[in-house]
């Protein structure tokens, strides 16, 4: 009589239970390459700025590559700053006014257009919708003759009134101030208008608070746009105390000459701030990207 063994059910069990967690383990760690890699990607035009921005311009432009230059030229950053024919740290500043003023202006017009739009009753309100979204198809080479003119006749050419005020309402915040608010629980809402709270008051103490992370994530994105605006204020600021940081950049580039070395150390200095304001803004930036509103 023979007598045949069987494999014990546990121990079956155990190996299939394994084999998903070997399939899952390298399926992760593939995952975990392509995003090395891709971060590796990512900051190759990084290093080379660096790295450019505290060469020479032989070493920059000569045949042989070095991944680091010979000797590191902190000198270039004083060259920057003491250069007579470019007021970089000027534009700098003039940079930072029209990003700070272009987000907050942006923020308090356009989300109480979206919160109107989206919360006050109004018969109108769908046809006034649509009009800013007509605005949004309206190609920016249209309107930026027009605009000029308007702001010539003011007076306010080459100044910081002539960059900030055209800026301060955007047609794109506003529709996504309005979809957002579309979708914020209107319980909320309700239970401050039954502790007498007006449409304002519901706003400013219920509304903002409780959307910070969509308010941050529009408030970025609004301030590299300004940061990195370069035909108007290439128009508007016709005096070198207006100019800002971008028009400052192409500055250095000229028919004549190409100063490398002080593009890219500009380019180095011009990206710090941008690089302090998504790391200040990361988190919530993230969580505003990834939710479109508080679920009730």
């Amino acid at each position: 009589m023979t007598t045949t063994r069987t494999r014990p059910p546990a121990a079956a069990g155990s190996r299939a239970a394994r084999s998903p967690r070997r399939r899952g383990g390298r399926g992760g760690a593939g995952l975990h390459f392509a995003a090395a890699v891709s971060a590796l990607l990512f900051l190759v035009p990084f290093y080379l700025i660096l790295r450019n921005a505290l060469s020479t311009d032989a070493e920059i432009t000569g045949e042989d590559w070095q991944w680091l230059p010979a000797a590191v030229q902190w000198g270039n950053v004083t060259e920057l700053f003491d250069d007579p024919t470019v007021p970089f740290a000027r534009s700098l500043w003039n940079s930072a006014v029209v990003g700070v003023l272009h987000t907050v202006g942006t923020l308090l017009v356009c989300s109480l257009a979206g919160y109107g739009l989206a919360r006050i009753p109004y018969r109108h309100a769908n046809k006034v919708f649509y009009a800013v979204l007509v605005t949004l198809m309206v190609p920016t080479a249209v309107t930026f003759v027009p605009s000029f003119v308007l702001v010539s006749s003011l007076g306010w050419v080459s100044s910081l009134r002539g960059l900030v005020v055209p800026g301060l309402f955007s047609g794109f915040a506003c529709f996504l101030f309005r979809q957002y608010f579309l979708g914020f629980p209107r319980e909320l809402e309700e239970a401050a208008r039954v502790d007498g709270l007006s449409h304002w008051g519901a706003y400013w103490r219920i509304v903002v608070p409780n959307s910070l992370n969509f308010f941050a994530a529009i408030a970025t994105i609004t301030f590299i746009s300004g940061w990195n605006a370069f035909l108007w204020p290439l128009v508007i600021g016709q005096d070198q105390e207006a100019w800002t940081v971008q028009v400052a950049l192409s500055s250095y580039m000229t028919n004549q000459t190409v100063n490398f070395h002080l593009i890219f150390m500009a380019t180095a200095v011009s990206i710090l701030p941008l690089v302090l304001v998504f790391l200040f803004l990361q988190r919530w930036l993230v969580q505003g990207v990834a939710q479109t509103g508080i679920k009730g």
